[in-house]
């Protein structure tokens, strides 16, 4: 019997340990693209995967991809609810404290697309820290849908759409909450992301590793850079 063919879609980091993990198992053979370049029609008619396992992908997936194989991307909201880019970011912004990973099928919308399964997600800690633990629940999803082939269903409830935020977005100068400096620093504190700041006249002060203490203080690590 021929294995079936699976690709892995993902520049994170901590997306590695799910890859090798994958390429265990027994009767697949896997595949990991990181890279834009790589991810193209011509490439996977190569492959020729049964399907795309997306965990987490900042481009635009082109239809005659989507169209041609089956592509599963995995959002961080309780989807119709966070529809749209920065969800980990919106979800803490709008307070929540935990979240669903929502599985569905790549289509021509954001986010609009058939769902096969969700599983839930804690919101604690950084944004590094969230991300690990989302690795892990979604290495599971993987091995469900392969395993259990759950036909997906439309979604249903009232769709709320997020907007993608910007580095600018980061600025903690007109917050009056220190829960909410320190939800700010926590949700960006995270390879690849833009850190949450302050700017003076010259200088800018970036913040990561924030603490909250009991007092509702916050100790942090600070890198000041000329503007």
């Amino acid at each position: 019997m021929t294995n079936k063919k699976y690709i892995l879609l993902s520049a994170k980091s901590w997306h590695h340990e799910v890859f090798d993990n994958l390429i265990d198992r027994k009767g697949e053979d896997w595949y990991r693209i990181s890279k834009k370049e790589d991810f193209s029609i011509s490439k996977l008619k190569e492959i020729s995967p049964d399907r795309i396992f997306i965990p987490h992908w900042s481009y635009i997936i082109p239809a005659e991809i989507f169209q041609t194989f089956e592509c599963i991307v995995f959002h961080m909201t309780d989807l119709p609810y966070g529809r749209g880019g920065s969800p980990l970011q919106n979800l803490i912004v709008r307070g929540h404290k935990e979240t669903k990973i929502s599985a569905i099928r790549v289509n021509e919308g954001i986010d609009t697309g058939k769902l096969y399964l969700k599983a839930p997600l804690s919101l604690l800690g950084t944004a590094q820290e969230i991300f690990l633990r989302s690795a892990e629940i979604i290495e599971s999803m993987i091995k469900t849908i392969i395993e259990n082939d759950p036909q997906p269903e439309e979604q249903r409830g009232e769709p709320v759409n997020f907007k993608r935020r910007k580095p600018e977005d980061g600025d903690i100068s007109d917050l009056n909450d220190l829960d909410k400096v320190y939800d700010y620093i926590r949700m960006l504190d995270c390879e690849g992301y833009p850190p949450a700041f302050l700017e003076t006249d010259k200088f800018r002060l970036h913040f990561s590793r924030a603490t909250l203490k009991a007092d509702k203080s916050i100790i942090a690590d600070v890198r000041i850079t000329k503007k």
